[in-house]
């Protein structure tokens, strides 16, 4: 029958032609290259970290040094690795540089102090909320040895260790919110979110307002966390940094209010008659 043979109009209509081509296994050095890449982007091999030298990251991995030699060669060309005059290579910070630098003078006033807080109540929140629903055990117990140390901390009064174990136990949940983009983004303003976070602890000691209603906060996120009720601890992070903004501002206008006292005080100093003595 005329319409058996190939080529067909039943054949032609129905069955629709497919292009046949041969596929081809993963280079090695792709496969090494994507590996080492993904331990970047986790979080897994921090900015500045130098990696073992090629004969013994080849053993390590497992491949000849040749295809370790191609990977590190491409991580270098994407701006993921660099190397120094001696051949050694460390992760880049490239990604970091060009989020954070832009951003460096946000401190120099209160209002940029205050933007990095509201968005860390945006972000901190969503991570949180994250955090309960994927975090391994690992990522468990490394949230559960930061919110000890930052408890410890409080038992002893150390302001610094207060505030860096806080910056911790923050940076633990964002790497067990187990989302790559949000973790690069954190990780690139690490130095500026450990200044905002030491600069409310600061302010707080300072101003001896109630440190253990701070360490509450923290531990209705943590416990959240634990019960795996992402709910819970989006809301117990949200209240947490809406907390923090309110006391802050509190703060920062008793601090604006004495300054301007302190100016009335000192304007006789520069006025060539003072008033009252005219």
């Amino acid at each position: 029958m005329a319409n058996d043979r190939l080529g067909s109009p039943a054949l032609t209509r129905y069955e629709p032609v497919m292009a046949v081509t041969s596929i081809r296994p993963e280079k090695l050095a792709d496969a090494v290259a994507r590996h080492i890449q993904e331990l970047i982007l986790e979080g897994a091999l921090p900015p500045g970290e130098r990696l073992l030298p090629e004969r013994e990251l080849a053993a390590k991995l497992d491949v000849s040094r040749p295809s370790l030699r191609d990977a590190l060669e491409q991580l270098v060309e994407r701006g993921m690795l660099m190397t120094d005059a001696n051949g050694a290579c460390y992760v880049s910070d490239k990604i970091g540089k060009s989020i954070r630098d832009p951003l460096m003078h946000l401190f120099d006033d209160a209002r940029g102090r205050f933007d990095c807080m509201e968005f860390r109540a945006v972000v901190e929140a969503a991570a949180a909320g994250l955090a309960a629903e994927r975090a391994s055990e690992a990522d468990r117990e490394e949230i559960t040895r930061c919110f000890g140390k930052m408890e410890a901390a409080h038992e002893n009064g150390d302001m610094d260790a207060i505030a860096a174990t806080d910056g911790d136990f923050h940076f633990a949940i964002y790497g067990a919110a187990h989302n790559v983009m949000l973790l690069q983004v954190m990780r690139s303003l690490e130095s500026i979110l450990r200044s905002n976070v030491y600069m409310n602890r600061r302010n707080l000691y300072e101003h001896r307002r109630d440190r253990e209603e701070q360490l509450a906060e923290h531990r209705a996120i943590y416990e959240a966390i634990m019960a795996r009720d992402a709910a819970g601890a989006e809301a117990a992070s949200r209240q947490h940094m809406v907390s923090t903004m309110q006391t802050q501002r509190e703060i920062h206008e008793e601090e604006q209010r004495l300054e301007a006292a302190i100016r009335r005080l000192a304007r006789n100093e520069l006025l060539a008659t003072p008033k009252g003595k005219r």
